[in-house]
């Protein structure tokens, strides 16, 4: 049942206290621990089952700008990963009477599950507009008893972890192969979207995921048609070995980036990133795809982005800017068969503007198939 609209203060139960000191009181969901995160906000008006299980919010309490939150239940195939390990969850309005044939949990018992915690019942207007203004930084989601000192203190001595794509890369191998599969695609998994190899799978293509840190020589050796990065949560400068990994691959087999991988790409080839002010996370910004002049509506999710004038003194060529800030949203190398993208061409649920992108990857695998038995 939704609590929205209950303002006395006695009755709250959580709250959310910020690196300068704003505090905003709400009531819990979810899991009932306390929790130091990056706290961001995601603009999308559909999909938080995918958000909650996204690796890309490893350490991130996600405020949603959408006011209504829960009311179509959870479905655990909707899920992006296994074990989600998002920060907290911040909304406007909570409800744990969901109505969906589909569902098969509330969203606050998923959560609990995975000791997720919610706080609900706040200005989410009023708290994005904070974080537009002064960018996202730490918080604290607590119990209310918690006083504004003990949070500022907790808040001082908690750093945000750096190990985000080692909590979320898997350990071993991993297969996910369809039969009379077209190309086989190494996916180098640094917190992959479960919808990345979805798509794949579709347009028939074998998936062998690996660790975020497996060599170049590794990969190879499985004889791929193509290699893609994902996804992943943090600083791309974090994972320095698959940067260097990436460097060795260049011009060995067609590679895809996406988000993250995107990111390590351009660094790979010597570009620089930096931190975004408060990051792009939604499913509604605008992208020109510079070589056909089309804009295209785009799922994305990430902190970091590349800077524009490095990029310029590499072998890369900028194919996509984002219209809102003209951050870089794509690149490619023709000569090494390598291109990337800031977004998200699988977001389910979300825009298909960019599913061609995965038709672009399969198009460069099939050509290399067919030089490759020519010669």
């Amino acid at each position: 049942m939704s609590r929205r609209g209950i303002n006395m203060y006695e009755e709250f139960d959580k709250k959310l206290i910020l690196a300068d000191g704003s505090e905003f009181y709400g009531y819990s969901f979810g899991d009932t621990c306390e929790k130091v995160c990056e706290i961001v906000f995601n603009t999308s008006m559909a999909g938080y089952v995918e958000i909650m299980s996204d690796p890309s919010y490893t350490y991130q309490a996600v405020v949603m700008t959408y006011p209504l939150i829960g009311n179509y239940g959870a479905e655990f195939d909707d899920f992006e990963t296994r074990f989600p390990t998002i920060g907290a969850f911040v909304v406007g309005d909570y409800n744990d009477v969901p109505s969906n044939f589909r569902s098969e949990t509330t969203l606050g018992d998923a959560m609990k599950k995975y000791n997720i915690p919610g706080i609900s019942g706040i200005d989410t207007r009023k708290l994005t507009r904070h974080i537009r203004d002064c960018g996202s930084g730490k918080a604290l989601l607590a119990n209310i008893s918690v006083s504004k000192e003990e949070g500022m203190e907790i808040l001082e001595n908690t750093d945000i972890p750096r190990d985000a794509v080692l909590k979320v890369s898997p350990k071993f191998i991993r297969f996910a192969h369809v039969k009379n599969s077209l190309f086989h695609v190494v996916a180098v998994d640094c917190g992959m979207k479960e919808n990345i190899v979805r798509s794949l799978n579709r347009a028939g293509c074998s998936v062998t995921a690996v660790p975020y840190n497996t060599s170049a020589e590794e990969i190879l050796s499985l004889h791929p048609d193509g290699i893609l990065l994902s996804n992943g949560p943090g600083d791309p400068e974090d994972v320095p070995e698959t940067i260097e990994t990436v460097k060795k691959l260049h011009g060995k087999a067609p590679m895809f980036g996406i988000c993250l991988g995107h990111q390590i790409i351009s660094l790979s080839y010597g570009a620089k990133c930096y931190k975004l002010k408060f990051g792009h996370r939604g499913g509604n910004h605008p992208v020109k795809n510079i070589g056909t002049g089309k804009i295209e509506i785009t799922s994305q999710n990430h902190s970091y982005a590349v800077d524009v004038e490095s990029i310029k003194n590499t072998p890369l060529e900028i194919t996509h800017i984002n219209l809102l800030d003209n951050t870089v949203e794509g690149a490619e190398c023709e000569r090494d068969k390598v291109f990337s993208v800031q977004y998200h061409p699988e977001s389910a649920p979300g825009p298909e503007d960019s599913s061609y992108l995965f038709e672009k990857f399969i198009g460069m695998m099939r050509r290399e198939k067919e030089n490759a038995q020519k010669n």
